[in-house]
């Protein structure tokens, strides 16, 4: 899909290492070259850096953690599709609600599990009452965001990312929850809009 690409192993990513990593791929031979000085210093050659680079070297330990979860990440995903199904009827016919919706000519793999919805605030709060964790990826759409100031955007450009970031809400949905723990989700969510 493109010249190149990046992978994250943040141990809440659904392939996930121990600690911090990551992976850069990519199928043109110079762009290769070139980042793999960059993860080593700069440098292609030991304490010889031709230009400023970062150690972005992915460690043994955090490489082990990784090809030991491998073998199981298709059957994790299909899981995580499942909840989402699962979710998603649950949640049907609820109008404060709006699920996400996979097209059918797609597969998902729902890193997150994140529906839109109305007071999201005050539903977060009413899930953490009752045990139920959620979060809030991201709270400010990147055109308001100070690293991007110099592009010039001004509150109510960009009207749909403003009001998604005020609606969503992102569910547990990893492959160890139980159908009881889906239930007690979707029951808190519909028990706060009655």
């Amino acid at each position: 899909m493109g010249e190149f690409g990046w992978y994250s192993f943040f141990p809440s990513k659904n392939l996930g290492a121990w600690g911090d990593a990551g992976m850069m791929v990519t199928s043109d031979d110079q762009v290769a070259e070139r980042l793999r000085k960059l993860r080593l210093h700069g440098g292609a050659k030991q304490y010889h850096h031709e230009e400023v680079g970062t150690n972005s070297r992915l460690d043994t330990l955090q490489a082990a953690v990784l090809l030991a979860k491998l073998p199981y990440l298709a059957a994790w995903s299909a899981t995580r599709r499942q909840h989402a199904a699962y979710y998603s009827a649950g949640l049907a016919g609820l109008p404060q609600v709006t699920a996400p919706v996979v097209e059918s000519n797609n597969e998902h793999i729902f890193h997150q599990y994140t529906v839109r919805v109305e007071r999201r605030d005050a539903l977060q709060a009413h899930l953490k009452a009752q045990g139920i964790g959620s979060a809030v990826y991201y709270p400010i759409p990147l055109h308001l965001q100070p690293c991007f100031a110099h592009l010039g955007y001004k509150r109510g450009q960009l009207p749909v990312a403003e009001q998604a970031s005020h609606e969503v809400l992102s569910l547990p949905v990893y492959p160890e929850l139980t159908h009881a723990q889906l239930d007690h989700v979707i029951g808190a969510i519909r028990g706060f809009y009655r």
